[in-house]
């Protein structure tokens, strides 16, 4: 058995530090999504929204989204004012550590505009999340939200809130 050259070894203990790096980089990931998903739209609707349950090991806040099936990608609330559900958009959502929030119907979510195309049911679609941690890094976690026919309920059964052609139920902005 030979051993390899200087250059050999250097270019073996490359590798092999590039794949331990590999193996830690998921590891080291402060934030996780599950439970990605999107309601489904019919033809020429241009707006729809993305939910999941998202936690920040050290916590942190939602900063931005991004997704190549929309031209916009914002972080919205919905809530009751009187008897009316109103939508805004948030500058960011707080993930306090540990703890799981919910982008859910009615309540926190991503809304998508300029949608580029129909989404169908079954289809992935990938989202881009922006978070920022606790400590001012900038984290991005990409997920394959699946679609879920218009109408279909939230995670855990919950009903979907009414959905109207343009992508909201009977809200204001």
């Amino acid at each position: 058995m030979t051993l390899p050259t200087p250059l050999g070894r250097a270019v073996l203990a490359t590798l092999v530090f590039t794949g331990l790096v590999g193996l830690a980089g998921p590891a080291a990931a402060d934030t996780s999504v599950s439970d990605a998903w999107i309601r489904g739209t019919v033809a020429h609707q241009k707006a729809t929204g993305m939910y999941a349950r998202i936690t920040s090991s050290s916590g942190g806040k939602l900063v931005a989204a991004r997704s190549p099936a929309a031209g916009v990608a914002e972080v919205h609330e919905m809530a009751m004012q009187g008897n009316t559900m109103r939508m805004r958009r948030v500058p960011a959502l707080e993930l306090p550590a540990g703890k799981t929030v919910a982008l859910e119907p009615g309540g926190y979510h991503v809304m998508l505009m300029q949608l580029t195309r129909e989404l169908a049911p079954g289809d992935a679609v990938p989202v881009t999340l922006v978070i920022e941690t606790a400590g001012g890094r900038r984290e991005e976690v990409t997920v394959d939200a699946t679609v879920r026919a218009l109408g279909a309920g939230g995670a855990g059964g919950a009903p979907a809130a009414p959905a109207a052609p343009g992508g909201h139920g009977a809200m204001k902005h």
